[in-house]
């Protein structure tokens, strides 16, 4: 329990700094936004520093290192996962910087390479026998076995691009995903009594709440695909290596939610040529509905953490 304490704080007084540093260099260096020309509402971002993800997950992996340095295999693999798609969101932020666009990889492109660290993953999964379902709030499991492959694929695309997806407003995927790594944590904790996976979710956690006071609005950084894409490579790694596939749409609702939305909007659109929402994603309906950034991320928070809650009931 000490332990989760401790790397929570090392990796937020961690973080701090490597924020605060990594802000005037990426400016420095160019790495600022390109706002999308039809989000009027975000005119004014234009330039911020990008790719703040760098500094975060740096304080979340130097944290988890420093507790579980002789960690078990799950977490190195964890570990290399979530770095893994930190270099596919690096490269699509570096791409958008050269270009001065937002488009960064092509489409194809960034699902190849998703795929392919995805099915790295699910590989392991199976090889090693890390095939159990947890059920949410029961106390059964289900040994999958080699489906685990396609789950786990699937289980990291969407996680991935939920994230990805939901990072759209100032403060929004940080609060969010902050919040989905506490409890995540907690419940491995829980279920494990300790474990390697449990710290890599709170040093996540508590990098992130660093990081945060910096992107919350007004946000002096933005964590750029290089955070978000890696936020769900690490999301998606502890939650399946440690039998809690099933929790993401429950815990992760703000990423489902996000996802849905653009699905739902690109379909609807595509029979009809109206929309459902003003936006898509949905948290920018909300915004031109007139509700603040600040606003939308604390209530997406607030929702997390109270699913998040609700996973603990059996326990209670």
């Amino acid at each position: 329990m000490r332990e989760i304490l401790w790397v929570t704080l090392l990796a937020f007084a961690l973080s701090v700094p490597l924020c605060a540093a990594a802000i005037p260099l990426l400016r420095k260096l160019g790495a600022g936004q390109n706002i999308l020309h039809y989000v009027k509402e975000h005119a004014n971002k234009s330039g911020t520093p990008t790719m703040g993800g760098l500094a975060f997950i740096s304080a979340a992996c130097i944290a988890a290192l420093a507790f579980c340095l002789r960690g078990d295999k799950p977490f190195f693999v964890a570990l290399a996962v979530g770095i893994g798609y930190l270099l596919v969101g690096f490269l699509d932020d570096m791409l958008k910087k050269r270009r001065g666009d937002n488009l960064g990889l092509r489409p194809y492109q960034k699902i190849i390479f998703q795929l392919a660290v995805a099915l790295i993953a699910g590989i392991y999964c199976c090889a090693e026998g890390l095939t159990v379902l947890r059920i949410p709030y029961t106390g059964y499991a289900l040994d999958i076995g080699w489906w685990m492959l396609p789950l786990g694929v699937f289980v990291f695309v969407a996680t991935v691009n939920g994230v990805n997806l939901t990072d759209g407003l100032d403060g929004l995927a940080g609060s969010v995903s902050a919040v989905f790594f506490l409890f995540l944590g907690a419940l491995v904790f829980m279920q494990a009594g300790s474990g390697d996976l449990s710290l890599l979710a709170f040093a996540l956690a508590g990098a992130l709440l660093g990081y945060l006071i910096f992107n919350t609005n007004r946000a002096s950084v933005f964590m750029g695909d290089t955070g978000s894409l890696s936020l769900g490579g690490f999301a998606a790694s502890i939650a399946l290596f440690s039998g809690n596939a099933l929790v993401i749409p429950v815990l992760g609702g703000a990423f489902v939610l996000s996802s849905i939305s653009v699905i739902l909007q690109v379909i609807y659109y595509k029979r009809t040529g109206k929309r459902i929402f003003l936006m898509a994603p949905i948290h920018h309906h909300f915004q031109e509905k007139g509700y603040s950034e600040a606003k939308i991320a604390y209530t997406y928070a607030a929702l997390t953490a109270v699913a998040g809650a609700t996973l603990f009931l059996p326990f209670v």
